[in-house]
């Protein structure tokens, strides 16, 4: 994994607030990063089908089956839980409890902001930056090169080709919004 310059503020943030909330765009490493951090955490994806009719048929019951440190992934799939969640930090006030992961920005922070005011940090994770790359010792001459090789981590990771990465990003993302 290539560190992220985001990594110290995400662990300050979680000593600091129940909840922390990481957005970004897909594919930007919101998911990576936090579990690479949160080894301890318990991980649950709002993306799985039967996880995500829990969690919609009966949110009380969902959150009761993680009572200690989860990351919840994609959280904009089921943005109804917020409200449930906030009498639940409330009684425990343990900080660091929640981690939420959300794709959709525009309707997530509507949620965010109606259920969660003062208890939630919120962090933005975009695609790597050229500073993260070289880092990670990944340069390139020019900004074109950069702009061409890319900046989603799996194009690294998984050393994927980055036209044909882009293209199929585009295709499965961008175009569907």
């Amino acid at each position: 994994m290539i560190p992220r310059l985001l990594s110290q503020e995400f662990l300050k943030q979680l000593r600091e607030y129940p909840i922390i909330t990481l957005l970004g765009p897909r594919q930007a490493g919101k998911t990576t990063l936090a579990r690479a951090l949160l080894e301890d955490y318990a991980y649950v994806s709002l993306e799985t089908p039967d996880v995500l009719r829990f969690a919609r048929e009966d949110p009380r019951g969902f959150l009761l089956e993680y009572p200690k440190k989860v990351i919840l992934d994609e959280i904009q799939r089921a943005p109804h839980i917020l409200s449930y969640r906030q009498g639940i930090v409330d009684e425990s006030r343990m900080t660091g409890q929640y981690v939420l992961t959300g794709s959709h920005q525009l309707e997530l922070r509507a949620s965010i902001t109606q259920s969660l005011a003062g208890r939630t940090g919120i962090l933005n994770l975009l695609p790597l930056s050229v500073e993260e790359l070289r880092a990670a010792t990944i340069t390139f001459d020019t900004f074109q090169e950069y702009v061409f090789s890319g900046f989603l981590p799996r194009i690294y990771d998984k050393r994927q080709r980055p036209h044909a990465a882009h293209a199929n990003y585009y295709r499965t993302y961008i175009e569907r919004h």
